[in-house]
């Protein structure tokens, strides 16, 4: 029997919860020949990686830093894929072709439909990496208002300005002295590392509005922490984990809809066991 393969690649990579994911939806979906694997992969490595991937394959999940080095190495990307210059789903078709797509935005979107948030009158974000561009572009599915986004450096916030320009929202950029001020908006997209935020969890005001800390370890955060405490609603990085996996899973395999309920708790499992 011959199997399929897919895998996630990124650098690091050993803590990445993506094979737990996906192989909990193979599983529900009886799709026994197939397999989803990890690969300690850079810049570097990723082409010649690419260009070595047989018949076998049928779809790449991608992690920091290469979900913009991959963009040269494929055939097509899609638009939403290109709004943030960002691939993190490869799908290698029968005919031999690679392409491209961000399963992240959207997956931002689904876990937030979830949750109730359908459309904010304005948004905040915290940060102003590669992650913070896929919330800008979740927002502008959602947010019929200003975006503020709090950020470190000038250079950021040009950044984040020009991201807010090409993708069709306004963006208002203010310096992360005045980050507390982030709480005021019904919706705050966390897209910062760990430990970041801290300092801010003080400063939740009562009955605050949505956080989305894109985080899931260490989780909670001490900002998620206080947000539920002071009754938020709170979600987490495993939600976009989930959500953006479901959309790999369908595109990958063909077959919809992903289980997302039993991806969820083997995502959750994986990790109360680690700690």
């Amino acid at each position: 029997m011959t199997r399929i393969r897919a895998a996630v690649l990124g650098s690091p990579i050993e803590h990445s919860l993506s094979p737990v994911l996906h192989r909990a939806a193979y599983q529900e979906l009886g799709l026994d020949d197939w397999s989803y694997d990890r690969f300690e992969i850079d810049e570097a490595a990723l082409p010649g990686f690419v260009s070595g991937l047989g018949p076998e394959w049928a779809g790449l999940s991608l992690t920091m830093p290469l979900k913009r080095a991959v963009i040269p190495l494929l055939d097509g990307v899609s638009d939403t894929a290109a709004s943030v210059e960002a691939v993190n789903t490869v799908v290698l078709t029968e005919d031999g072709r690679r392409l491209g797509d961000n399963t992240d935005i959207p997956g931002i979107v689904a876990a937030l439909h979830e949750r109730g948030v359908e459309k904010v009158p304005s948004a905040a974000i915290l940060g102003a990496g590669a992650t913070a561009s896929s919330a800008l572009a979740a927002l502008s599915r959602i947010c019929t208002g200003e975006v503020t986004a709090y950020v470190r450096s000038s250079a950021r916030a040009d950044e984040m300005r020009q991201w807010g320009e090409r993708l069709g929202v306004a963006v208002r950029t203010a310096d992360w002295s005045e980050a507390a001020g982030a709480f005021q908006a019904p919706l705050v997209i966390a897209t910062t590392p760990a430990g970041a935020t801290d300092e801010l969890a003080a400063a939740v005001p009562d009955a605050p509005g949505t956080l989305f800390d894109v985080l899931y370890d260490p989780w909670p955060t001490a900002l998620a922490a206080a947000w539920s405490q002071r009754g938020g609603n709170l979600l987490g990085g495993l939600d976009l984990l989930v959500h953006q996996a479901v959309l790999q899973v369908e595109q990958m395999t063909g077959r919809s809809p992903a289980p997302l309920e039993v991806m969820r708790r083997a995502g959750l499992a994986a990790l109360s066991g680690a700690h």
